[in-house]
């Protein structure tokens, strides 16, 4: 049944949902790659739409901003609406100096500033990583399109404009790159016991003062929706 964020019903939502952070970036996805797409959510502006992608039932929709958010949509479509499988698409920040503008970024684990893990009990640091059969499958993809990419930690930040400067302490641990929901939505899947992965493009690189345009952010990061739409055809 509808939940207070969502108004699809059972079987509106494929198993595979590509998730975008931006609602309008879903929008977008729906209408240029889905065929026959149904809107299926429009609560808070959150759009949620299901087509077919090379014959295969796919559904994309909005995370909003940030792990709290993230936290709940993703929870709903997994234990709510049998989802077996969500694949971020989003935007990053680089850290690391040989990530530049507008590369991939394929998240296999996420470090983070966040509580979001405190509510398990666990008694030590918990490591949010992504699903294998995801992972392996984006990879091959990306290979394959000739796409520039990295595979590695990135940094789930529950902040955004941040007091302190502390992007130069994660890049000496090897992180990639830094955004806001990937580590809720890993512990998650694993709470849920289904799978998630993260594909990220680079928007800016906030050490070398580089930056894309929202228009851009919004809409012209075809190389990741691909990508995640070729992974969905995969499992």
């Amino acid at each position: 049944m509808p939940t207070p964020h969502n108004n699809a019903k059972k079987g509106d939502i494929a198993e595979t949902v590509i998730m975008p952070g931006d609602p309008l970036r879903a929008k977008f996805i729906a209408e240029n790659y889905l065929e026959n797409p149904v809107c299926y959510n429009e609560v808070r502006g959150m759009y949620g739409y299901t087509g077919t992608y090379k014959n295969k039932r796919v559904s994309v929709q909005g995370s909003g901003m940030g792990m709290p958010s993230m936290a709940i949509y993703s929870w709903e479509l997994f234990s709510e609406y049998e989802v077996k499988n969500i694949i971020r698409t989003g935007t990053a920040g680089a850290v690391s100096d040989n990530v530049n503008l507008r590369d991939i970024i394929i998240a296999m684990s996420a470090s983070t500033n966040s509580a979001y893990a405190s509510q398990y009990n666990l008694p030590g640091t918990y490591a949010p990583t992504a699903s294998w059969e995801l992972l392996s499958n984006a990879v091959k993809v990306t290979e394959n399109k000739g796409t520039d990419f990295h595979v590695g930690n990135i940094f789930s930040s529950d902040t955004f404009y941040d007091d302190a400067d502390s992007l130069a302490k994660w890049k000496k641990m090897g992180v990639l790159g830094i955004e806001m929901e990937t580590a809720a939505l890993y512990m998650n899947a694993a709470r849920a016991g289904k799978n998630a992965l993260c594909i990220l493009t680079v928007s800016d690189c906030p050490l070398k003062n580089l930056s894309t345009t929202a228009e851009e952010r919004q809409s012209g990061f075809r190389n990741m929706m691909e990508i995640a739409l070729e992974t969905a055809v995969r499992i």
